[in-house]
């Protein structure tokens, strides 16, 4: 007998704060980072017992070394769920971390699931962009498919040129991302979504012959620049064109973090009484030219709005991940997304970006920031690697 389609409510939306590569998160491992917050998201639904959860899905857009072994298993254990509870990874690079969300409710829709964790977690510390051995198919360097050699950088610039995007406008950009990061986060508003982290690091004390352990503890995101403005970023020169205009100023950070969020059937929701924070709409993917991946959005966010009759203006949070200003600015004005509504509290190039965690995270954003200022709708889109789009909507309950 077929069973009914239905909906999937998210109980639990948290993250790591992201630290920048090589910064406060450079010897923590990101298998303990997933862990880390696999066991706040479970500490706040006191009401699910470890045991009933029926699988974990973890992004990882780099899954070797540290983030190898199918981390999402290693990470669930680490969290204390019991070994009944099966873990697997998933790898749609940018976009991993909301394709976990997606991939859960779909089974919860089915009636294959009634609860589910999903999320990400990357540290660009341990595990560099590419992998340790990059191995790219030879074929790929025919005329035909050469743009999936592209750095993402001057796929950037390629749709600088076709969008007409200034570096005047890419580094104002840049420079507002910061000033809304810095103002997000001096007004707590963070905080519901944040799970602080407390740091070890072990040093020699030269004179003693002793290892001495310094511990501090992780509050907030690491990015943010507060002394940074438009006049110095214009000083700074192009990094993938000598003609161009993509900087390591209007391009997202490389970081290290992690995101996890429950959900669960409305079955479930019931019978244990939990408070629902949204309900998973739908997601969407889609695939455009490599030369030009960041207009992933482009294609990906009409797709899911046409599929549920909904139109951007009803989306009154967007989280789109600032790959890089450029592609940002792109995706804004072919689709024109009032900048008001996106990235309200900053986006990547501030706030950073930890690759397949970043969809967990800025989903964590989006709920959040729905709930605390009282919006129905919220979305979280970026682009992909190779060239794809995706786009997750939520509405608040």
């Amino acid at each position: 007998m077929a069973k009914q389609i239905q909906d999937a409510y998210v109980v639990a939306a948290v993250r790591t704060p992201v630290g920048k590569a090589r910064g406060a998160f450079r010897h923590v491992r990101p298998d303990d980072l997933l862990a880390h917050v696999i066991k706040g998201a479970m500490a706040q639904t006191p009401a699910i017992d470890g045991a009933e959860v029926d699988d974990v899905i973890v992004g990882c857009a780099m899954p070797e070394g540290a983030q190898g072994m199918n981390v999402a298993r290693i990470g669930l254990l680490l969290a204390g769920l019991p070994d009944n509870v099966p873990g697997v990874t998933v790898n749609r690079f940018c976009s991993s971390g909301i394709q976990t969300v997606a991939m859960a409710a779909e089974r919860i829709a089915l009636g294959h699931a009634d609860i589910m964790i999903a999320g990400g977690t990357e540290s660009m510390s341990m595990v560099p962009l590419g992998g340790f051995n990059m191995s790219v198919n030879p074929s790929i360097f025919n005329d035909k498919e050469v743009a999936i050699a592209y750095g993402m950088g001057i796929t950037a610039e390629k749709v600088a040129q076709r969008w007409d995007i200034s570096r005047d406008a890419q580094d104002a950009f840049a420079y507002e991302s910061h000033q809304r990061a810095l103002k997000g986060t001096a007004n707590g508003d963070f905080k519901d979504e944040i799970l602080p982290v407390d740091v070890a690091e072990h040093y020699p004390h030269i004179d003693s012959g002793k290892i001495v352990t310094k511990k501090k503890t992780v509050n907030d995101d690491e990015g943010p620049r507060a002394d940074t403005s438009v006049e110095k970023m214009a000083k700074l020169r192009t990094v993938f064109d000598i003609k161009g205009s993509v900087t390591a100023a209007n391009s997202s950070q490389t970081s290290d973090g992690a995101g996890a969020l429950i959900l669960v059937s409305e079955k479930t929701l019931k019978e244990k009484n939990l408070t629902p924070l949204a309900r998973f709409v739908d997601f969407a993917v889609a695939g455009v030219p490599p030369e030009i991946m960041g207009i992933g959005p482009i294609e990906a966010i009409p797709k899911v709005l046409n599929r549920n009759g909904l139109k951007t203006d009803d989306m009154g949070w967007i989280e789109l991940n600032e790959a890089f200003a450029a592609q940002s600015l792109a995706v804004m004005k072919e689709l024109k997304l009032d900048p008001a509504r996106v990235n309200p509290l900053g986006g990547a190039i501030a706030l950073g970006h930890p690759l397949g965690a970043t969809g967990a995270i800025r989903a964590a954003t989006c709920i959040h920031g729905m709930l605390r200022n009282k919006l129905k709708y919220g979305m979280v889109t970026m682009c992909i690697g190779t060239g794809m789009g995706a786009a997750g909507i939520f509405e608040a309950v």
